[in-house]
């Protein structure tokens, strides 16, 4: 049925999701909204769409959505859409968020502070950034957690913004130089690369060029920007000392290429270059990376782009090779050497200059960032070039012949009848992971432990003491180093997302960049097969170890414990459902609606941010953890999606572990009366849907002072050790064994 109702979903959602949405989002605000004084929006038109915007008959500017002109791409691999107003001066004149899946804003950026960022924008005037360049942008401070998100948002409102107005013709309108005429020489790339270049020969004629900044340069020009906050907390390294050392080189010209990556190396860059496509070599020394940590979660690198006339350029982690070092004879040692080839969609024109522009980012307050741009220009040295005088009329061509492979190697661009790009040798994931031995390390070692634990879990349950130290320090390494330490708590999300990329765009990619959510969620999708959803739920899940640790602190504490009675409790369970259902159903038709619904998991706000959040989410997730004082795991038990989503698949379990007696439910109950989530039912078996794996039924299930059965074997041994020699004491009888369990008199 599942599957049936994917087949049918599938191709509407792709439908729906292909166009632009301008019509959609203009339906959703008021035209005032995105131009001041405006009444009417009128028909969209065009490819990409815009939409003119009137106050009566009288034009006053254009309604278009950012993504349809540039890209708007973010950490969620999806665009980030934004409705822009644009004033036929050229002026920003209004946006607004419209839709976006960032998983960073759902879960702890207030959403009036990427409001605050995006109206930052509006007054901007996109004509005279267009001829000024990039430098005239309007520098606002980033929002912290966010960087790329912002970044993205604020680059691609006025990038697209620039496209408009050209295609609306607005240069020429405003009085603008913006158009020029084409030049009457070109110059084209022209390097037989049969030569290499030591570093100084690179570094002095302008092949490498290189930006440094010391610890004091970066403290005066915070102090220069204006911002007291960010000059109040300055760099609290010695002036004198490094902050960042960084060369530039532009590694697909065959002479820099073959110098800085040596041959074998360069020869592997252009197997994966497409014709004109460009590579730049970063190297860098110093206390401040410019790759940052920001790659690493979501495949962006969020610390410097490229610059070239009013196109700018980001780099993803699939485009990137991490190098061992720079070949070129006489280069010093490099803290960080890496590869970036410019993405598909942007263009970097060799021959003309552009520059690389560092982001050094500094905090000011607990939420906001103050942020400070450095250039670095650079321009191709003529000896990589020559000039060409443009022929006197255009001729007709034939169709040319795939291109010689060194024409290729030149930079020549030509039509090739095919593609045959090598892949990348080492992909980003699998440096991810090597970055994260540790804790891979860590967390397997955990996860076998586990393994063990239920493998031989009757020679353990036998020890009820030892049981009960080792479950209460599992579960404080959940809690504290899964949880808020390497911050790998699962959710529903995870589920949803899974589910949207298998009728969108899945990439096992995607999911390998987080390593140990990738291994949680390999393990707990193993272990299904073998105990259902009780080994993450019981033991790997961080609010469910804080659940019941605050439970046995409660009942340390004499806090009372509330029973609910059978009949509630199986219809209370039944929540917990629903919400997932509903959820997974939003999430067809609005992912990022049914994202920000997932809230009610408090995971984000007390695992992944620790509580430090909006009062009202740490007021429900402190609400969730007194109700477990009162009843344990409440949350687990009644309102959480994520173990609903893992107890579904819960009935194809292989194996049953947990052992009964036949007098279990009949008529003992002191299973069913102690199990802390009500798994056990009255007559006695096992709810495999609602059962945590915590093993407290199998600790009594083997205990000869308190399971009747038991017991009575205990007795019958004390009989046989007496001895021939005394009077025996026969044992009493089953029923009366178990009326006295019940009385707590054994």
């Amino acid at each position: 049925m599942m599957l049936l109702l994917l087949s049918l979903l599938v191709p509407q959602m792709a439908l729906a999701q292909n166009g632009s949405r301008l019509s959609e989002f203009l339906a959703a605000v008021q035209p005032a909204d995105i131009v001041p004084g405006a009444d009417r929006f009128g028909p969209p038109a065009g490819t990409p769409p815009t939409a003119p915007v009137f106050a009566g008959d009288r034009l006053l500017g254009h309604a278009f959505v950012n993504a349809d002109w540039v890209n708007a791409t973010g950490y969620s691999g999806r665009p980030i859409e934004v409705l822009v107003g644009l004033s036929v001066d050229g002026r920003i004149t209004g946006a607004r968020l419209m839709d976006h899946h960032e998983p960073i804003v759902l879960i702890g950026i207030p959403p009036e502070r990427i409001t605050e960022y995006i109206q930052a924008h509006v007054g901007a005037n996109v004509l005279e950034i267009a001829q000024a360049g990039p430098r005239s942008r309007p520098q606002v401070d980033i929002v912290s957690g966010a960087t790329v998100t912002v970044m993205v948002i604020g680059d691609s409102i006025i990038r697209s913004g620039i496209a408009v107005a050209r295609a609306q013709d607005l240069f020429a309108a405003g009085g603008g130089t913006e158009a020029a005429a084409a030049p009457e020489a070109e110059r084209v790339l022209d390097d037989p690369g049969t030569e290499t270049r030591s570093w100084e020969e690179l570094v002095g004629d302008g092949s490498v060029r290189r930006l440094f900044l010391t610890v004091g340069d970066v403290n005066q020009a915070f102090e220069r920007a204006g911002n007291p906050q960010a000059a109040a907390r300055p760099e609290s390294r010695v002036p004198e000392d490094t902050f960042i050392d960084l060369y530039v080189g532009l590694a697909s010209v065959p002479t820099i290429g073959r110098s800085l990556l040596g041959d074998v190396a360069y020869e592997r860059l252009q197997s994966r270059l497409e014709p004109g496509q460009q590579a730049i070599l970063i190297a860098a020394n110093g206390a401040y990376s410019f790759k940052g940590s920001g790659y690493v979660r979501g495949g962006i690198f969020d610390r410097f782009e490229v610059l070239q006339g009013d196109a700018s350029i980001r780099f993803r982690d699939r485009t990137h090779t991490r190098l061992a070092d720079v070949m070129a004879e006489g280069a010093p040692g490099f803290r960080d050497v890496d590869l970036f080839i410019v993405p598909e969609g942007a263009t970097l024109d060799p021959v003309a200059p552009w520059q690389l522009q560092l982001l050094v980012q500094r905090a000011t307050s607990g939420r906001d960032k103050a942020f400070l741009t450095f250039d670095l220009g650079y321009e191709l040295p003529a000896t990589y070039t020559k000039v060409v005088e443009p022929p006197a009329a255009p001729l007709a061509q034939p169709v040319p012949a795939a291109p010689a492979p060194e024409a290729v190697s030149q930079g020549v661009s030509a039509p090739v009848p095919g593609e045959a790009l090598a892949p990348e040798e080492t992909p980003l994931w699998v440096t991810i992971w090597q970055s994260k031995v540790v804790d891979i390390a860590i967390l397997t070692v955990a996860i076998l432990i586990l393994t063990a634990i239920f493998f031989f879990q009757d020679w353990l349950v036998k020890r009820p003491v030892l049981y009960d130290r080792i479950r209460i320090g599992f579960l404080l390494f959940t809690l504290v180093w899964i949880g808020w330490i390497a911050q790998a708590q699962l959710s529903v999300v995870n589920v949803l997302t899974f589910f949207n990329s298998l009728r969108t765009d899945f990439r096992w990619e995607y999911f390998l960049m987080a390593p140990l959510i990738f291994i949680l969620w390999a393990a707990t999708a193993a272990s299904l097969l073998f105990w259902n959803r009780g080994a993450f739920c019981g033991w790997l899940c961080p609010f469910g170890a804080l659940q019941e640790l605050v439970n046995r602190v409660g009942r340390v504490l004499r806090v009372p414990q509330l029973k609910i009675p059978f009949g509630v409790h199986q219809r209370m369970t039944v929540i917990k459902y629903i919400i997932f259902l509903g959820l997974f159903g939003l999430s067809f038709s609005a992912l990022a609606a049914a994202e920000q619904a997932a809230e009610v998991e408090p995971f984000k706000t007390a695992i992944v941010l620790r509580f430090m959040r909006e009062w009202q989410f740490v007021a429900y997730a402190v609400l969730l953890l007194v109700a477990s004082l009162f009843v344990e795991r409440f949350f687990c038990r009644y309102l959480c999606p994520l173990g609903a989503a893992l107890a579904i698949p819960a009935r194809l379990r292989m194996f049953d572990w947990l052992r009964r007696y036949r007098e279990c439910g009949n008529p003992c109950q002191r299973c069913a009366n102690e199990c802390p989530v009500q798994a056990i039912h009255p007559e006695g078996h096992i709810n495999p849907n609602e059962c945590i794996q915590c093993l407290h039924c199998q600790m009594l299930y083997h205990h000869d002072r308190k399971c009747p059965v038991m017991i009575q074997k205990r007795l019958k041994r004390e009989k046989r050790a007496i001895g021939a020699s005394e009077k025996p004491v026969l044992p009493p009888r089953p029923a009366t064994v178990v009326r006295a369990v019940s009385k707590g008199a054994i």
